[in-house]
């Protein structure tokens, strides 16, 4: 059976903070915790789907590999992380509330630096470009660690102090009823420290927002949904912590000629009724150049000409598909008097022979026949 989603098990988009990941599953936790749910195994079962998810997916470097391999990059059977402790996770999300102490040291509250969020930047690319590879430059608005404080938010010379609501421990107790509930602490986000000093540049944030250019290498043969993985150019963690990556994702704009379909690529080809009749030879463009096509006499419309080696080769290996053309008849326009006459002439020398020379009209002419007797026409 298919492993589920890691996504859709904390109910979280792709692009999900690390935040917005951690508290989706403090909330499912607390819903199927096995200590809230005696004797329902369904429950308890899906408490661990729920917890295996987060173990991944808390981890940038699991998370990461998850996002390009799948199950598959963290299967330990086939070489991908191993799964953290029970303890150790349960410990860091639930210790404030169930008493637990966790694996926080010092004055209990979690770290103040955080890893900074994920980006993705759109970019658009013509077939040619796409095909070809190419270098191209973005400008990406984002956060960057401010370089006056050096990201820790505090003035210079000076450095946050233990926090004066939760000393220290990141956590507040709050009575319900019966039952007393720990908080993350609401006057210092749970970090167990505070800034008094802030700095003047990034007031406390410890980053600042900037547009940065980057250059970015398009591998040759990348396709519409391709994502072009920039580590450490995302947004900058809060309070020193390290950055986030940046994901560039390809999308190939509709071409005039071509249509894409993997390695092969796709072109209509017109040609007059002279040259369908008669057959003859025309030039038809590829993205390597210009290419002589043969069209054999009594050519149909429709009809598929391969030309092999002219599509592209995948961004991820494999042979170089094929430019297959479809040739489409035109019906003459704005005919002169005496191009009427001879088509008429020409209508009248086949009138009696469509068997010789309508190969399509007799078996057209037999399918109708056949559904009007169906019919009981």
């Amino acid at each position: 059976m298919a492993k589920e989603d890691y996504y859709e098990l904390l109910s979280v988009p792709r692009n999900a903070s690390d935040d917005e990941i951690k508290k989706s599953f403090r909330r499912l936790a607390m819903k199927y915790h096995p200590d809230r749910n005696t004797g329902n195994p369904e429950a308890e079962e899906k408490f661990k789907k729920v917890k295996e998810a987060y173990e991944i997916l808390s981890d940038p470097k699991k998370r990461s590999a998850y996002d390009q391999f799948g199950h598959a990059g963290v299967d330990p059977s086939m070489g991908g992380g191993q799964h953290a402790d029970f303890g150790d996770i349960f410990g860091d999300i639930f210790g404030d509330i169930f008493g637990a102490g966790g694996r926080r040291g010092g004055g209990g509250g979690r770290s103040r630096a955080q890893r900074g969020a994920d980006l993705r930047y759109n970019l658009d690319l013509t077939l040619e470009e796409a095909v070809a590879g190419t270098d191209v430059k973005i400008r990406v608005p984002t956060y960057v660690s401010c370089v006056s404080c050096g990201g820790s938010g505090a003035k210079k010379g000076t450095s946050p102090v233990t926090c004066s609501t939760c000393q220290g421990h990141g956590a507040v107790r709050m009575q319900q009823g019966f039952f007393a509930v720990q908080q993350t602490c609401p006057a210092c986000r749970g970090t167990g420290q505070q800034i008094k000093d802030p700095c003047g540049t990034c007031r406390g944030q410890g980053r600042v927002q900037e547009t940065k250019t980057l250059s970015v290498k398009i591998p040759p043969g990348v396709d519409t949904g391709d994502r072009i993985r920039l580590g450490g150019e995302g947004e900058a963690g809060d309070a020193g912590g390290p950055p986030g990556d940046l994901y560039v994702q390809v999308n190939v704009k509709e071409h005039a000629i071509f249509t894409r379909d993997g390695a092969n690529l796709y072109s209509e080809v017109p040609i007059s009724f002279p040259v369908a009749c008669l057959g003859g030879e025309l030039e038809v463009p590829t993205l390597d150049g210009k290419v002589a096509l043969k069209i054999p006499a009594e050519t149909q419309t429709g009809k598929l000409f391969r030309m092999r080696g002219k599509g592209v080769k995948p961004v991820r290996g494999g042979p170089v598909g094929d430019l297959i053309c479809k040739v489409h008849i035109e019906t003459p326009v704005n005919l002169t008097r005496e191009q009427i006459e001879l088509i008429k002439k020409l209508d009248e020398s086949l009138v009696g022979a469509e068997d010789t020379h309508s190969p399509q009209h007799q078996g057209w002419l037999d399918g109708v026949k056949t559904f009007f007797d169906k019919l009981g026409l």
